[in-house]
């Protein structure tokens, strides 16, 4: 079986949306996935090609689309890294939900897993500490609105350096 990392990131975002549409309708048609990520059937024929090679898709043409146990795993880590990526940028970074998308569909395919996972314990860890959690989430949110700590911050501040 291959591993995600001699996956492109192209044939990932394949896997993630044939993993979503099988989610909602059972089985992917070819059309379908080529209207969602916006490329031309022929495009589509290759990158089945290419998954049903590495063991990850059951296809045949002109039959419908859907994913090995391997495949299943697969689209579900980059999903899982998706969303990791997407809730940081959210919810620690304080960025657009558009914005925090367009940047998780990019990062996704290029961030190592020890990032991913990182990332993910860093946000339940922000939202659970009394000293941070939503307070430091929301001032930091204030901070790039205007450049500025509250007094609050300035006060914790004064509370550290004390220690």
């Amino acid at each position: 079986m291959t591993t995600p990392k001699q996956l492109s990131a192209s044939l990932e975002d394949y896997l993630e949306t044939i993993f979503h549409i099988i989610a909602e309708k059972q089985v992917a048609r070819a059309k379908e996935i080529a209207s969602i990520l916006k490329v031309s059937r022929s495009s589509v024929t290759e990158a089945f090609r290419s998954l049903a090679q590495k063991g990850l898709i059951n296809y045949a043409p002109y039959e419908v689309i859907t994913l090995t146990a391997a495949g299943q795993e697969m689209a579900k880590d980059v999903i899982l890294r998706h969303r990791a990526l997407k809730d940081f940028f959210i919810k620690v970074l304080a960025v657009r939900e558009n914005i925090a998308e367009e940047g998780a569909c990019k990062i996704e395919h290029a961030a190592p897993r020890e990032i991913i996972e990182r990332l993910t314990q860093f946000v339940t860890f922000i939202e659970q500490c009394p000293r941070g959690g939503k307070d430091l989430i929301s001032g930091f949110s204030k901070y790039c609105q205007t450049g500025k700590t509250d007094q609050k911050c300035r006060a914790c501040i004064a509370h550290c350096l004390e220690k």
